[in-house]
């Protein structure tokens, strides 16, 4: 819950976010779509302004044993294909796990 009280109104911005982790591709998309709808801007590596200003990250659920993986060239290849992408997508970063 956010609250707007007062005379001069309040405005959400990048300090906060929302973090869903998904558990499939089938996941993120309806996330995706349902966050974009209405006047939802899409931002870079998974992030997403909703049409309130509300600022979320949509995550698949893998992505962060990828990126703490002890092989730190294999982490370094999902960092990589994840700064190309707008939307997350689970087998992309899969593919760049597996090199």
């Amino acid at each position: 819950m956010a609250m707007n009280g007062g005379p001069v109104p309040f405005h959400f911005n990048d300090a906060i976010s929302l973090s869903v982790d998904c558990k499939d591709q089938a996941e993120v998309d309806r996330i995706w779509n349902a966050l974009l709808k209405d006047g939802g801007k899409p931002q870079q590596c998974g992030w997403i302004t909703d049409r309130f200003g509300l600022v979320w990250q949509v995550v698949p659920d893998i992505l962060d044993p990828l990126l703490a993986s002890s092989d730190k060239a294999k982490a370094n290849r999902v960092m990589e294909a994840m700064l190309k992408m707008v939307k997350l997508e689970f087998a992309p970063l899969q593919a760049a796990a597996e090199g």
